[in-house]
């Protein structure tokens, strides 16, 4: 096993167009990111020779599979060579590079794939192991130890708007809540892409550690343990839970400008349908008039409503949390001042 992480590290070293030929569905579930989909079988296709392999054995396994790929080589080579051109466009025609290519353990797929591009004198890649050795290394990164630096403060306090910031002045930052692409509420799916797969957002995760320098700070938003569909990995969440935190104080007037800017550019019905979610929570009266609102356009009265509610949550999430210092940033705004208050409170 560890001389296929070797392999993994070696892999990752090299520069070039990065080909993932496992299916559309496993594609999806997780894949390399920056990694290219040319599947040598779809979906369908690899169901009948993983039905086949189970009824019949390998050897007419793989006779099948060979014939799907004799099949569609013309199509392969097309789409094989317009990721390379895409690639040399990108980046520089005239660069040297290399193709890397990956299947799932590293076998027959990824090796007929690289086999079809020798016949074109290129000299692929190909990782042993495969993208199963790619998730070890993904979740074993999640077992480090980090200087993780938690920004704690009640909706509203700018947490994401200021690791923005920090991130665009060179911190080491991680936006969970933009990997996960859900803001981590009802509302929180608004305006957003759809949310990657569970085992995507944790390779997202691993890969932006692996950009770090390890010895320095990495600052994350609190978060429950679930943005939306994602969890956060459970060994990186326990390092989150037991980490410094900063705690943001913003007045209640600031709060609703922040929850206005953010949410009332959104449709009413989304809203509204939002506001549904937790009526049994909000109770009949704040749902009332939170829903009214919206049909009104108070916009401050729909985002007091809810910011009672969801007040009480974090008051209960912050219970037992130890290590806490304050960031008062109360009527300030959110630009490079804000860095020396960071490093002040550090």
């Amino acid at each position: 096993m560890y001389f296929k992480r070797k392999e993994l590290e070696k892999f990752r070293s090299f520069r070039g167009p990065l080909i993932d030929v496992r299916s559309p569905s496993e594609y999806y579930k997780g894949h390399m990111p920056n990694s290219i989909n040319i599947p040598l079988f779809d979906n369908d296709e690899r169901s009948i020779i993983g039905t086949i392999y189970k009824k019949e054995g390998r050897k007419k396994a793989v006779i099948e599979g060979l014939n799907f790929f004799e099949k569609k080589m013309e199509l392969l080579l097309d789409n094989l060579f317009m990721s390379i051109e895409s690639y040399k466009t990108f980046v520089n025609k005239n660069a040297e590079f290399d193709l890397r290519i990956y299947c799932s353990r590293g076998g027959m797929r990824s090796q007929s794939i690289a086999w079809l591009l020798e016949k074109y004198n290129f000299n692929p890649i190909t990782l042993k192991g495969g993208y199963k050795i790619y998730r070890r290394w993904v979740l074993d990164s999640f077992s480090k130890k980090y200087n993780i630096v938690v920004f704690g403060g009640k909706t509203g306090t700018g947490k994401t708007r200021l690791l923005s910031l920090l991130e665009k002045y060179k911190y080491q930052t991680i936006d969970l809540e933009g990997f996960a692409c859900h803001r981590g509420s009802t509302f929180g799916g608004l305006g957003m892409k759809e949310q990657p797969s569970n085992e995507q957002f944790e390779n997202i995760i691993a890969e932006k550690l692996n950009s770090f320098k390890f010895s320095n700070n990495i600052f994350v938003e609190a978060e429950s343990a679930n943005i939306g569909k994602c969890k956060i990995p459970h060994e990186f969440f326990n390092q989150m839970k037991h980490s410094r935190r900063i705690e943001i104080l913003r007045s209640e007037s600031n709060r609703l400008d922040e929850l206005i800017d953010t949410y009332s550019v959104f449709k009413k019905e989304e809203l509204q349908e939002a506001v549904l979610r937790i009526k049994k929570r909000l109770g009949p009266q704040r749902t009332k008039t939170a829903l009214e609102s919206i049909n009104n356009e108070r916009w401050d009265l729909v985002c007091k409503s809810v910011l009672d509610y969801y007040d009480k949550c974090y008051e209960y999430e912050k219970v037992g949390k130890t290590n806490v210092k304050i960031l008062d940033l109360t009527d300030k705004k959110y630009d490079e001042r804000i860095l020396e208050l960071v490093n002040n409170v550090l």
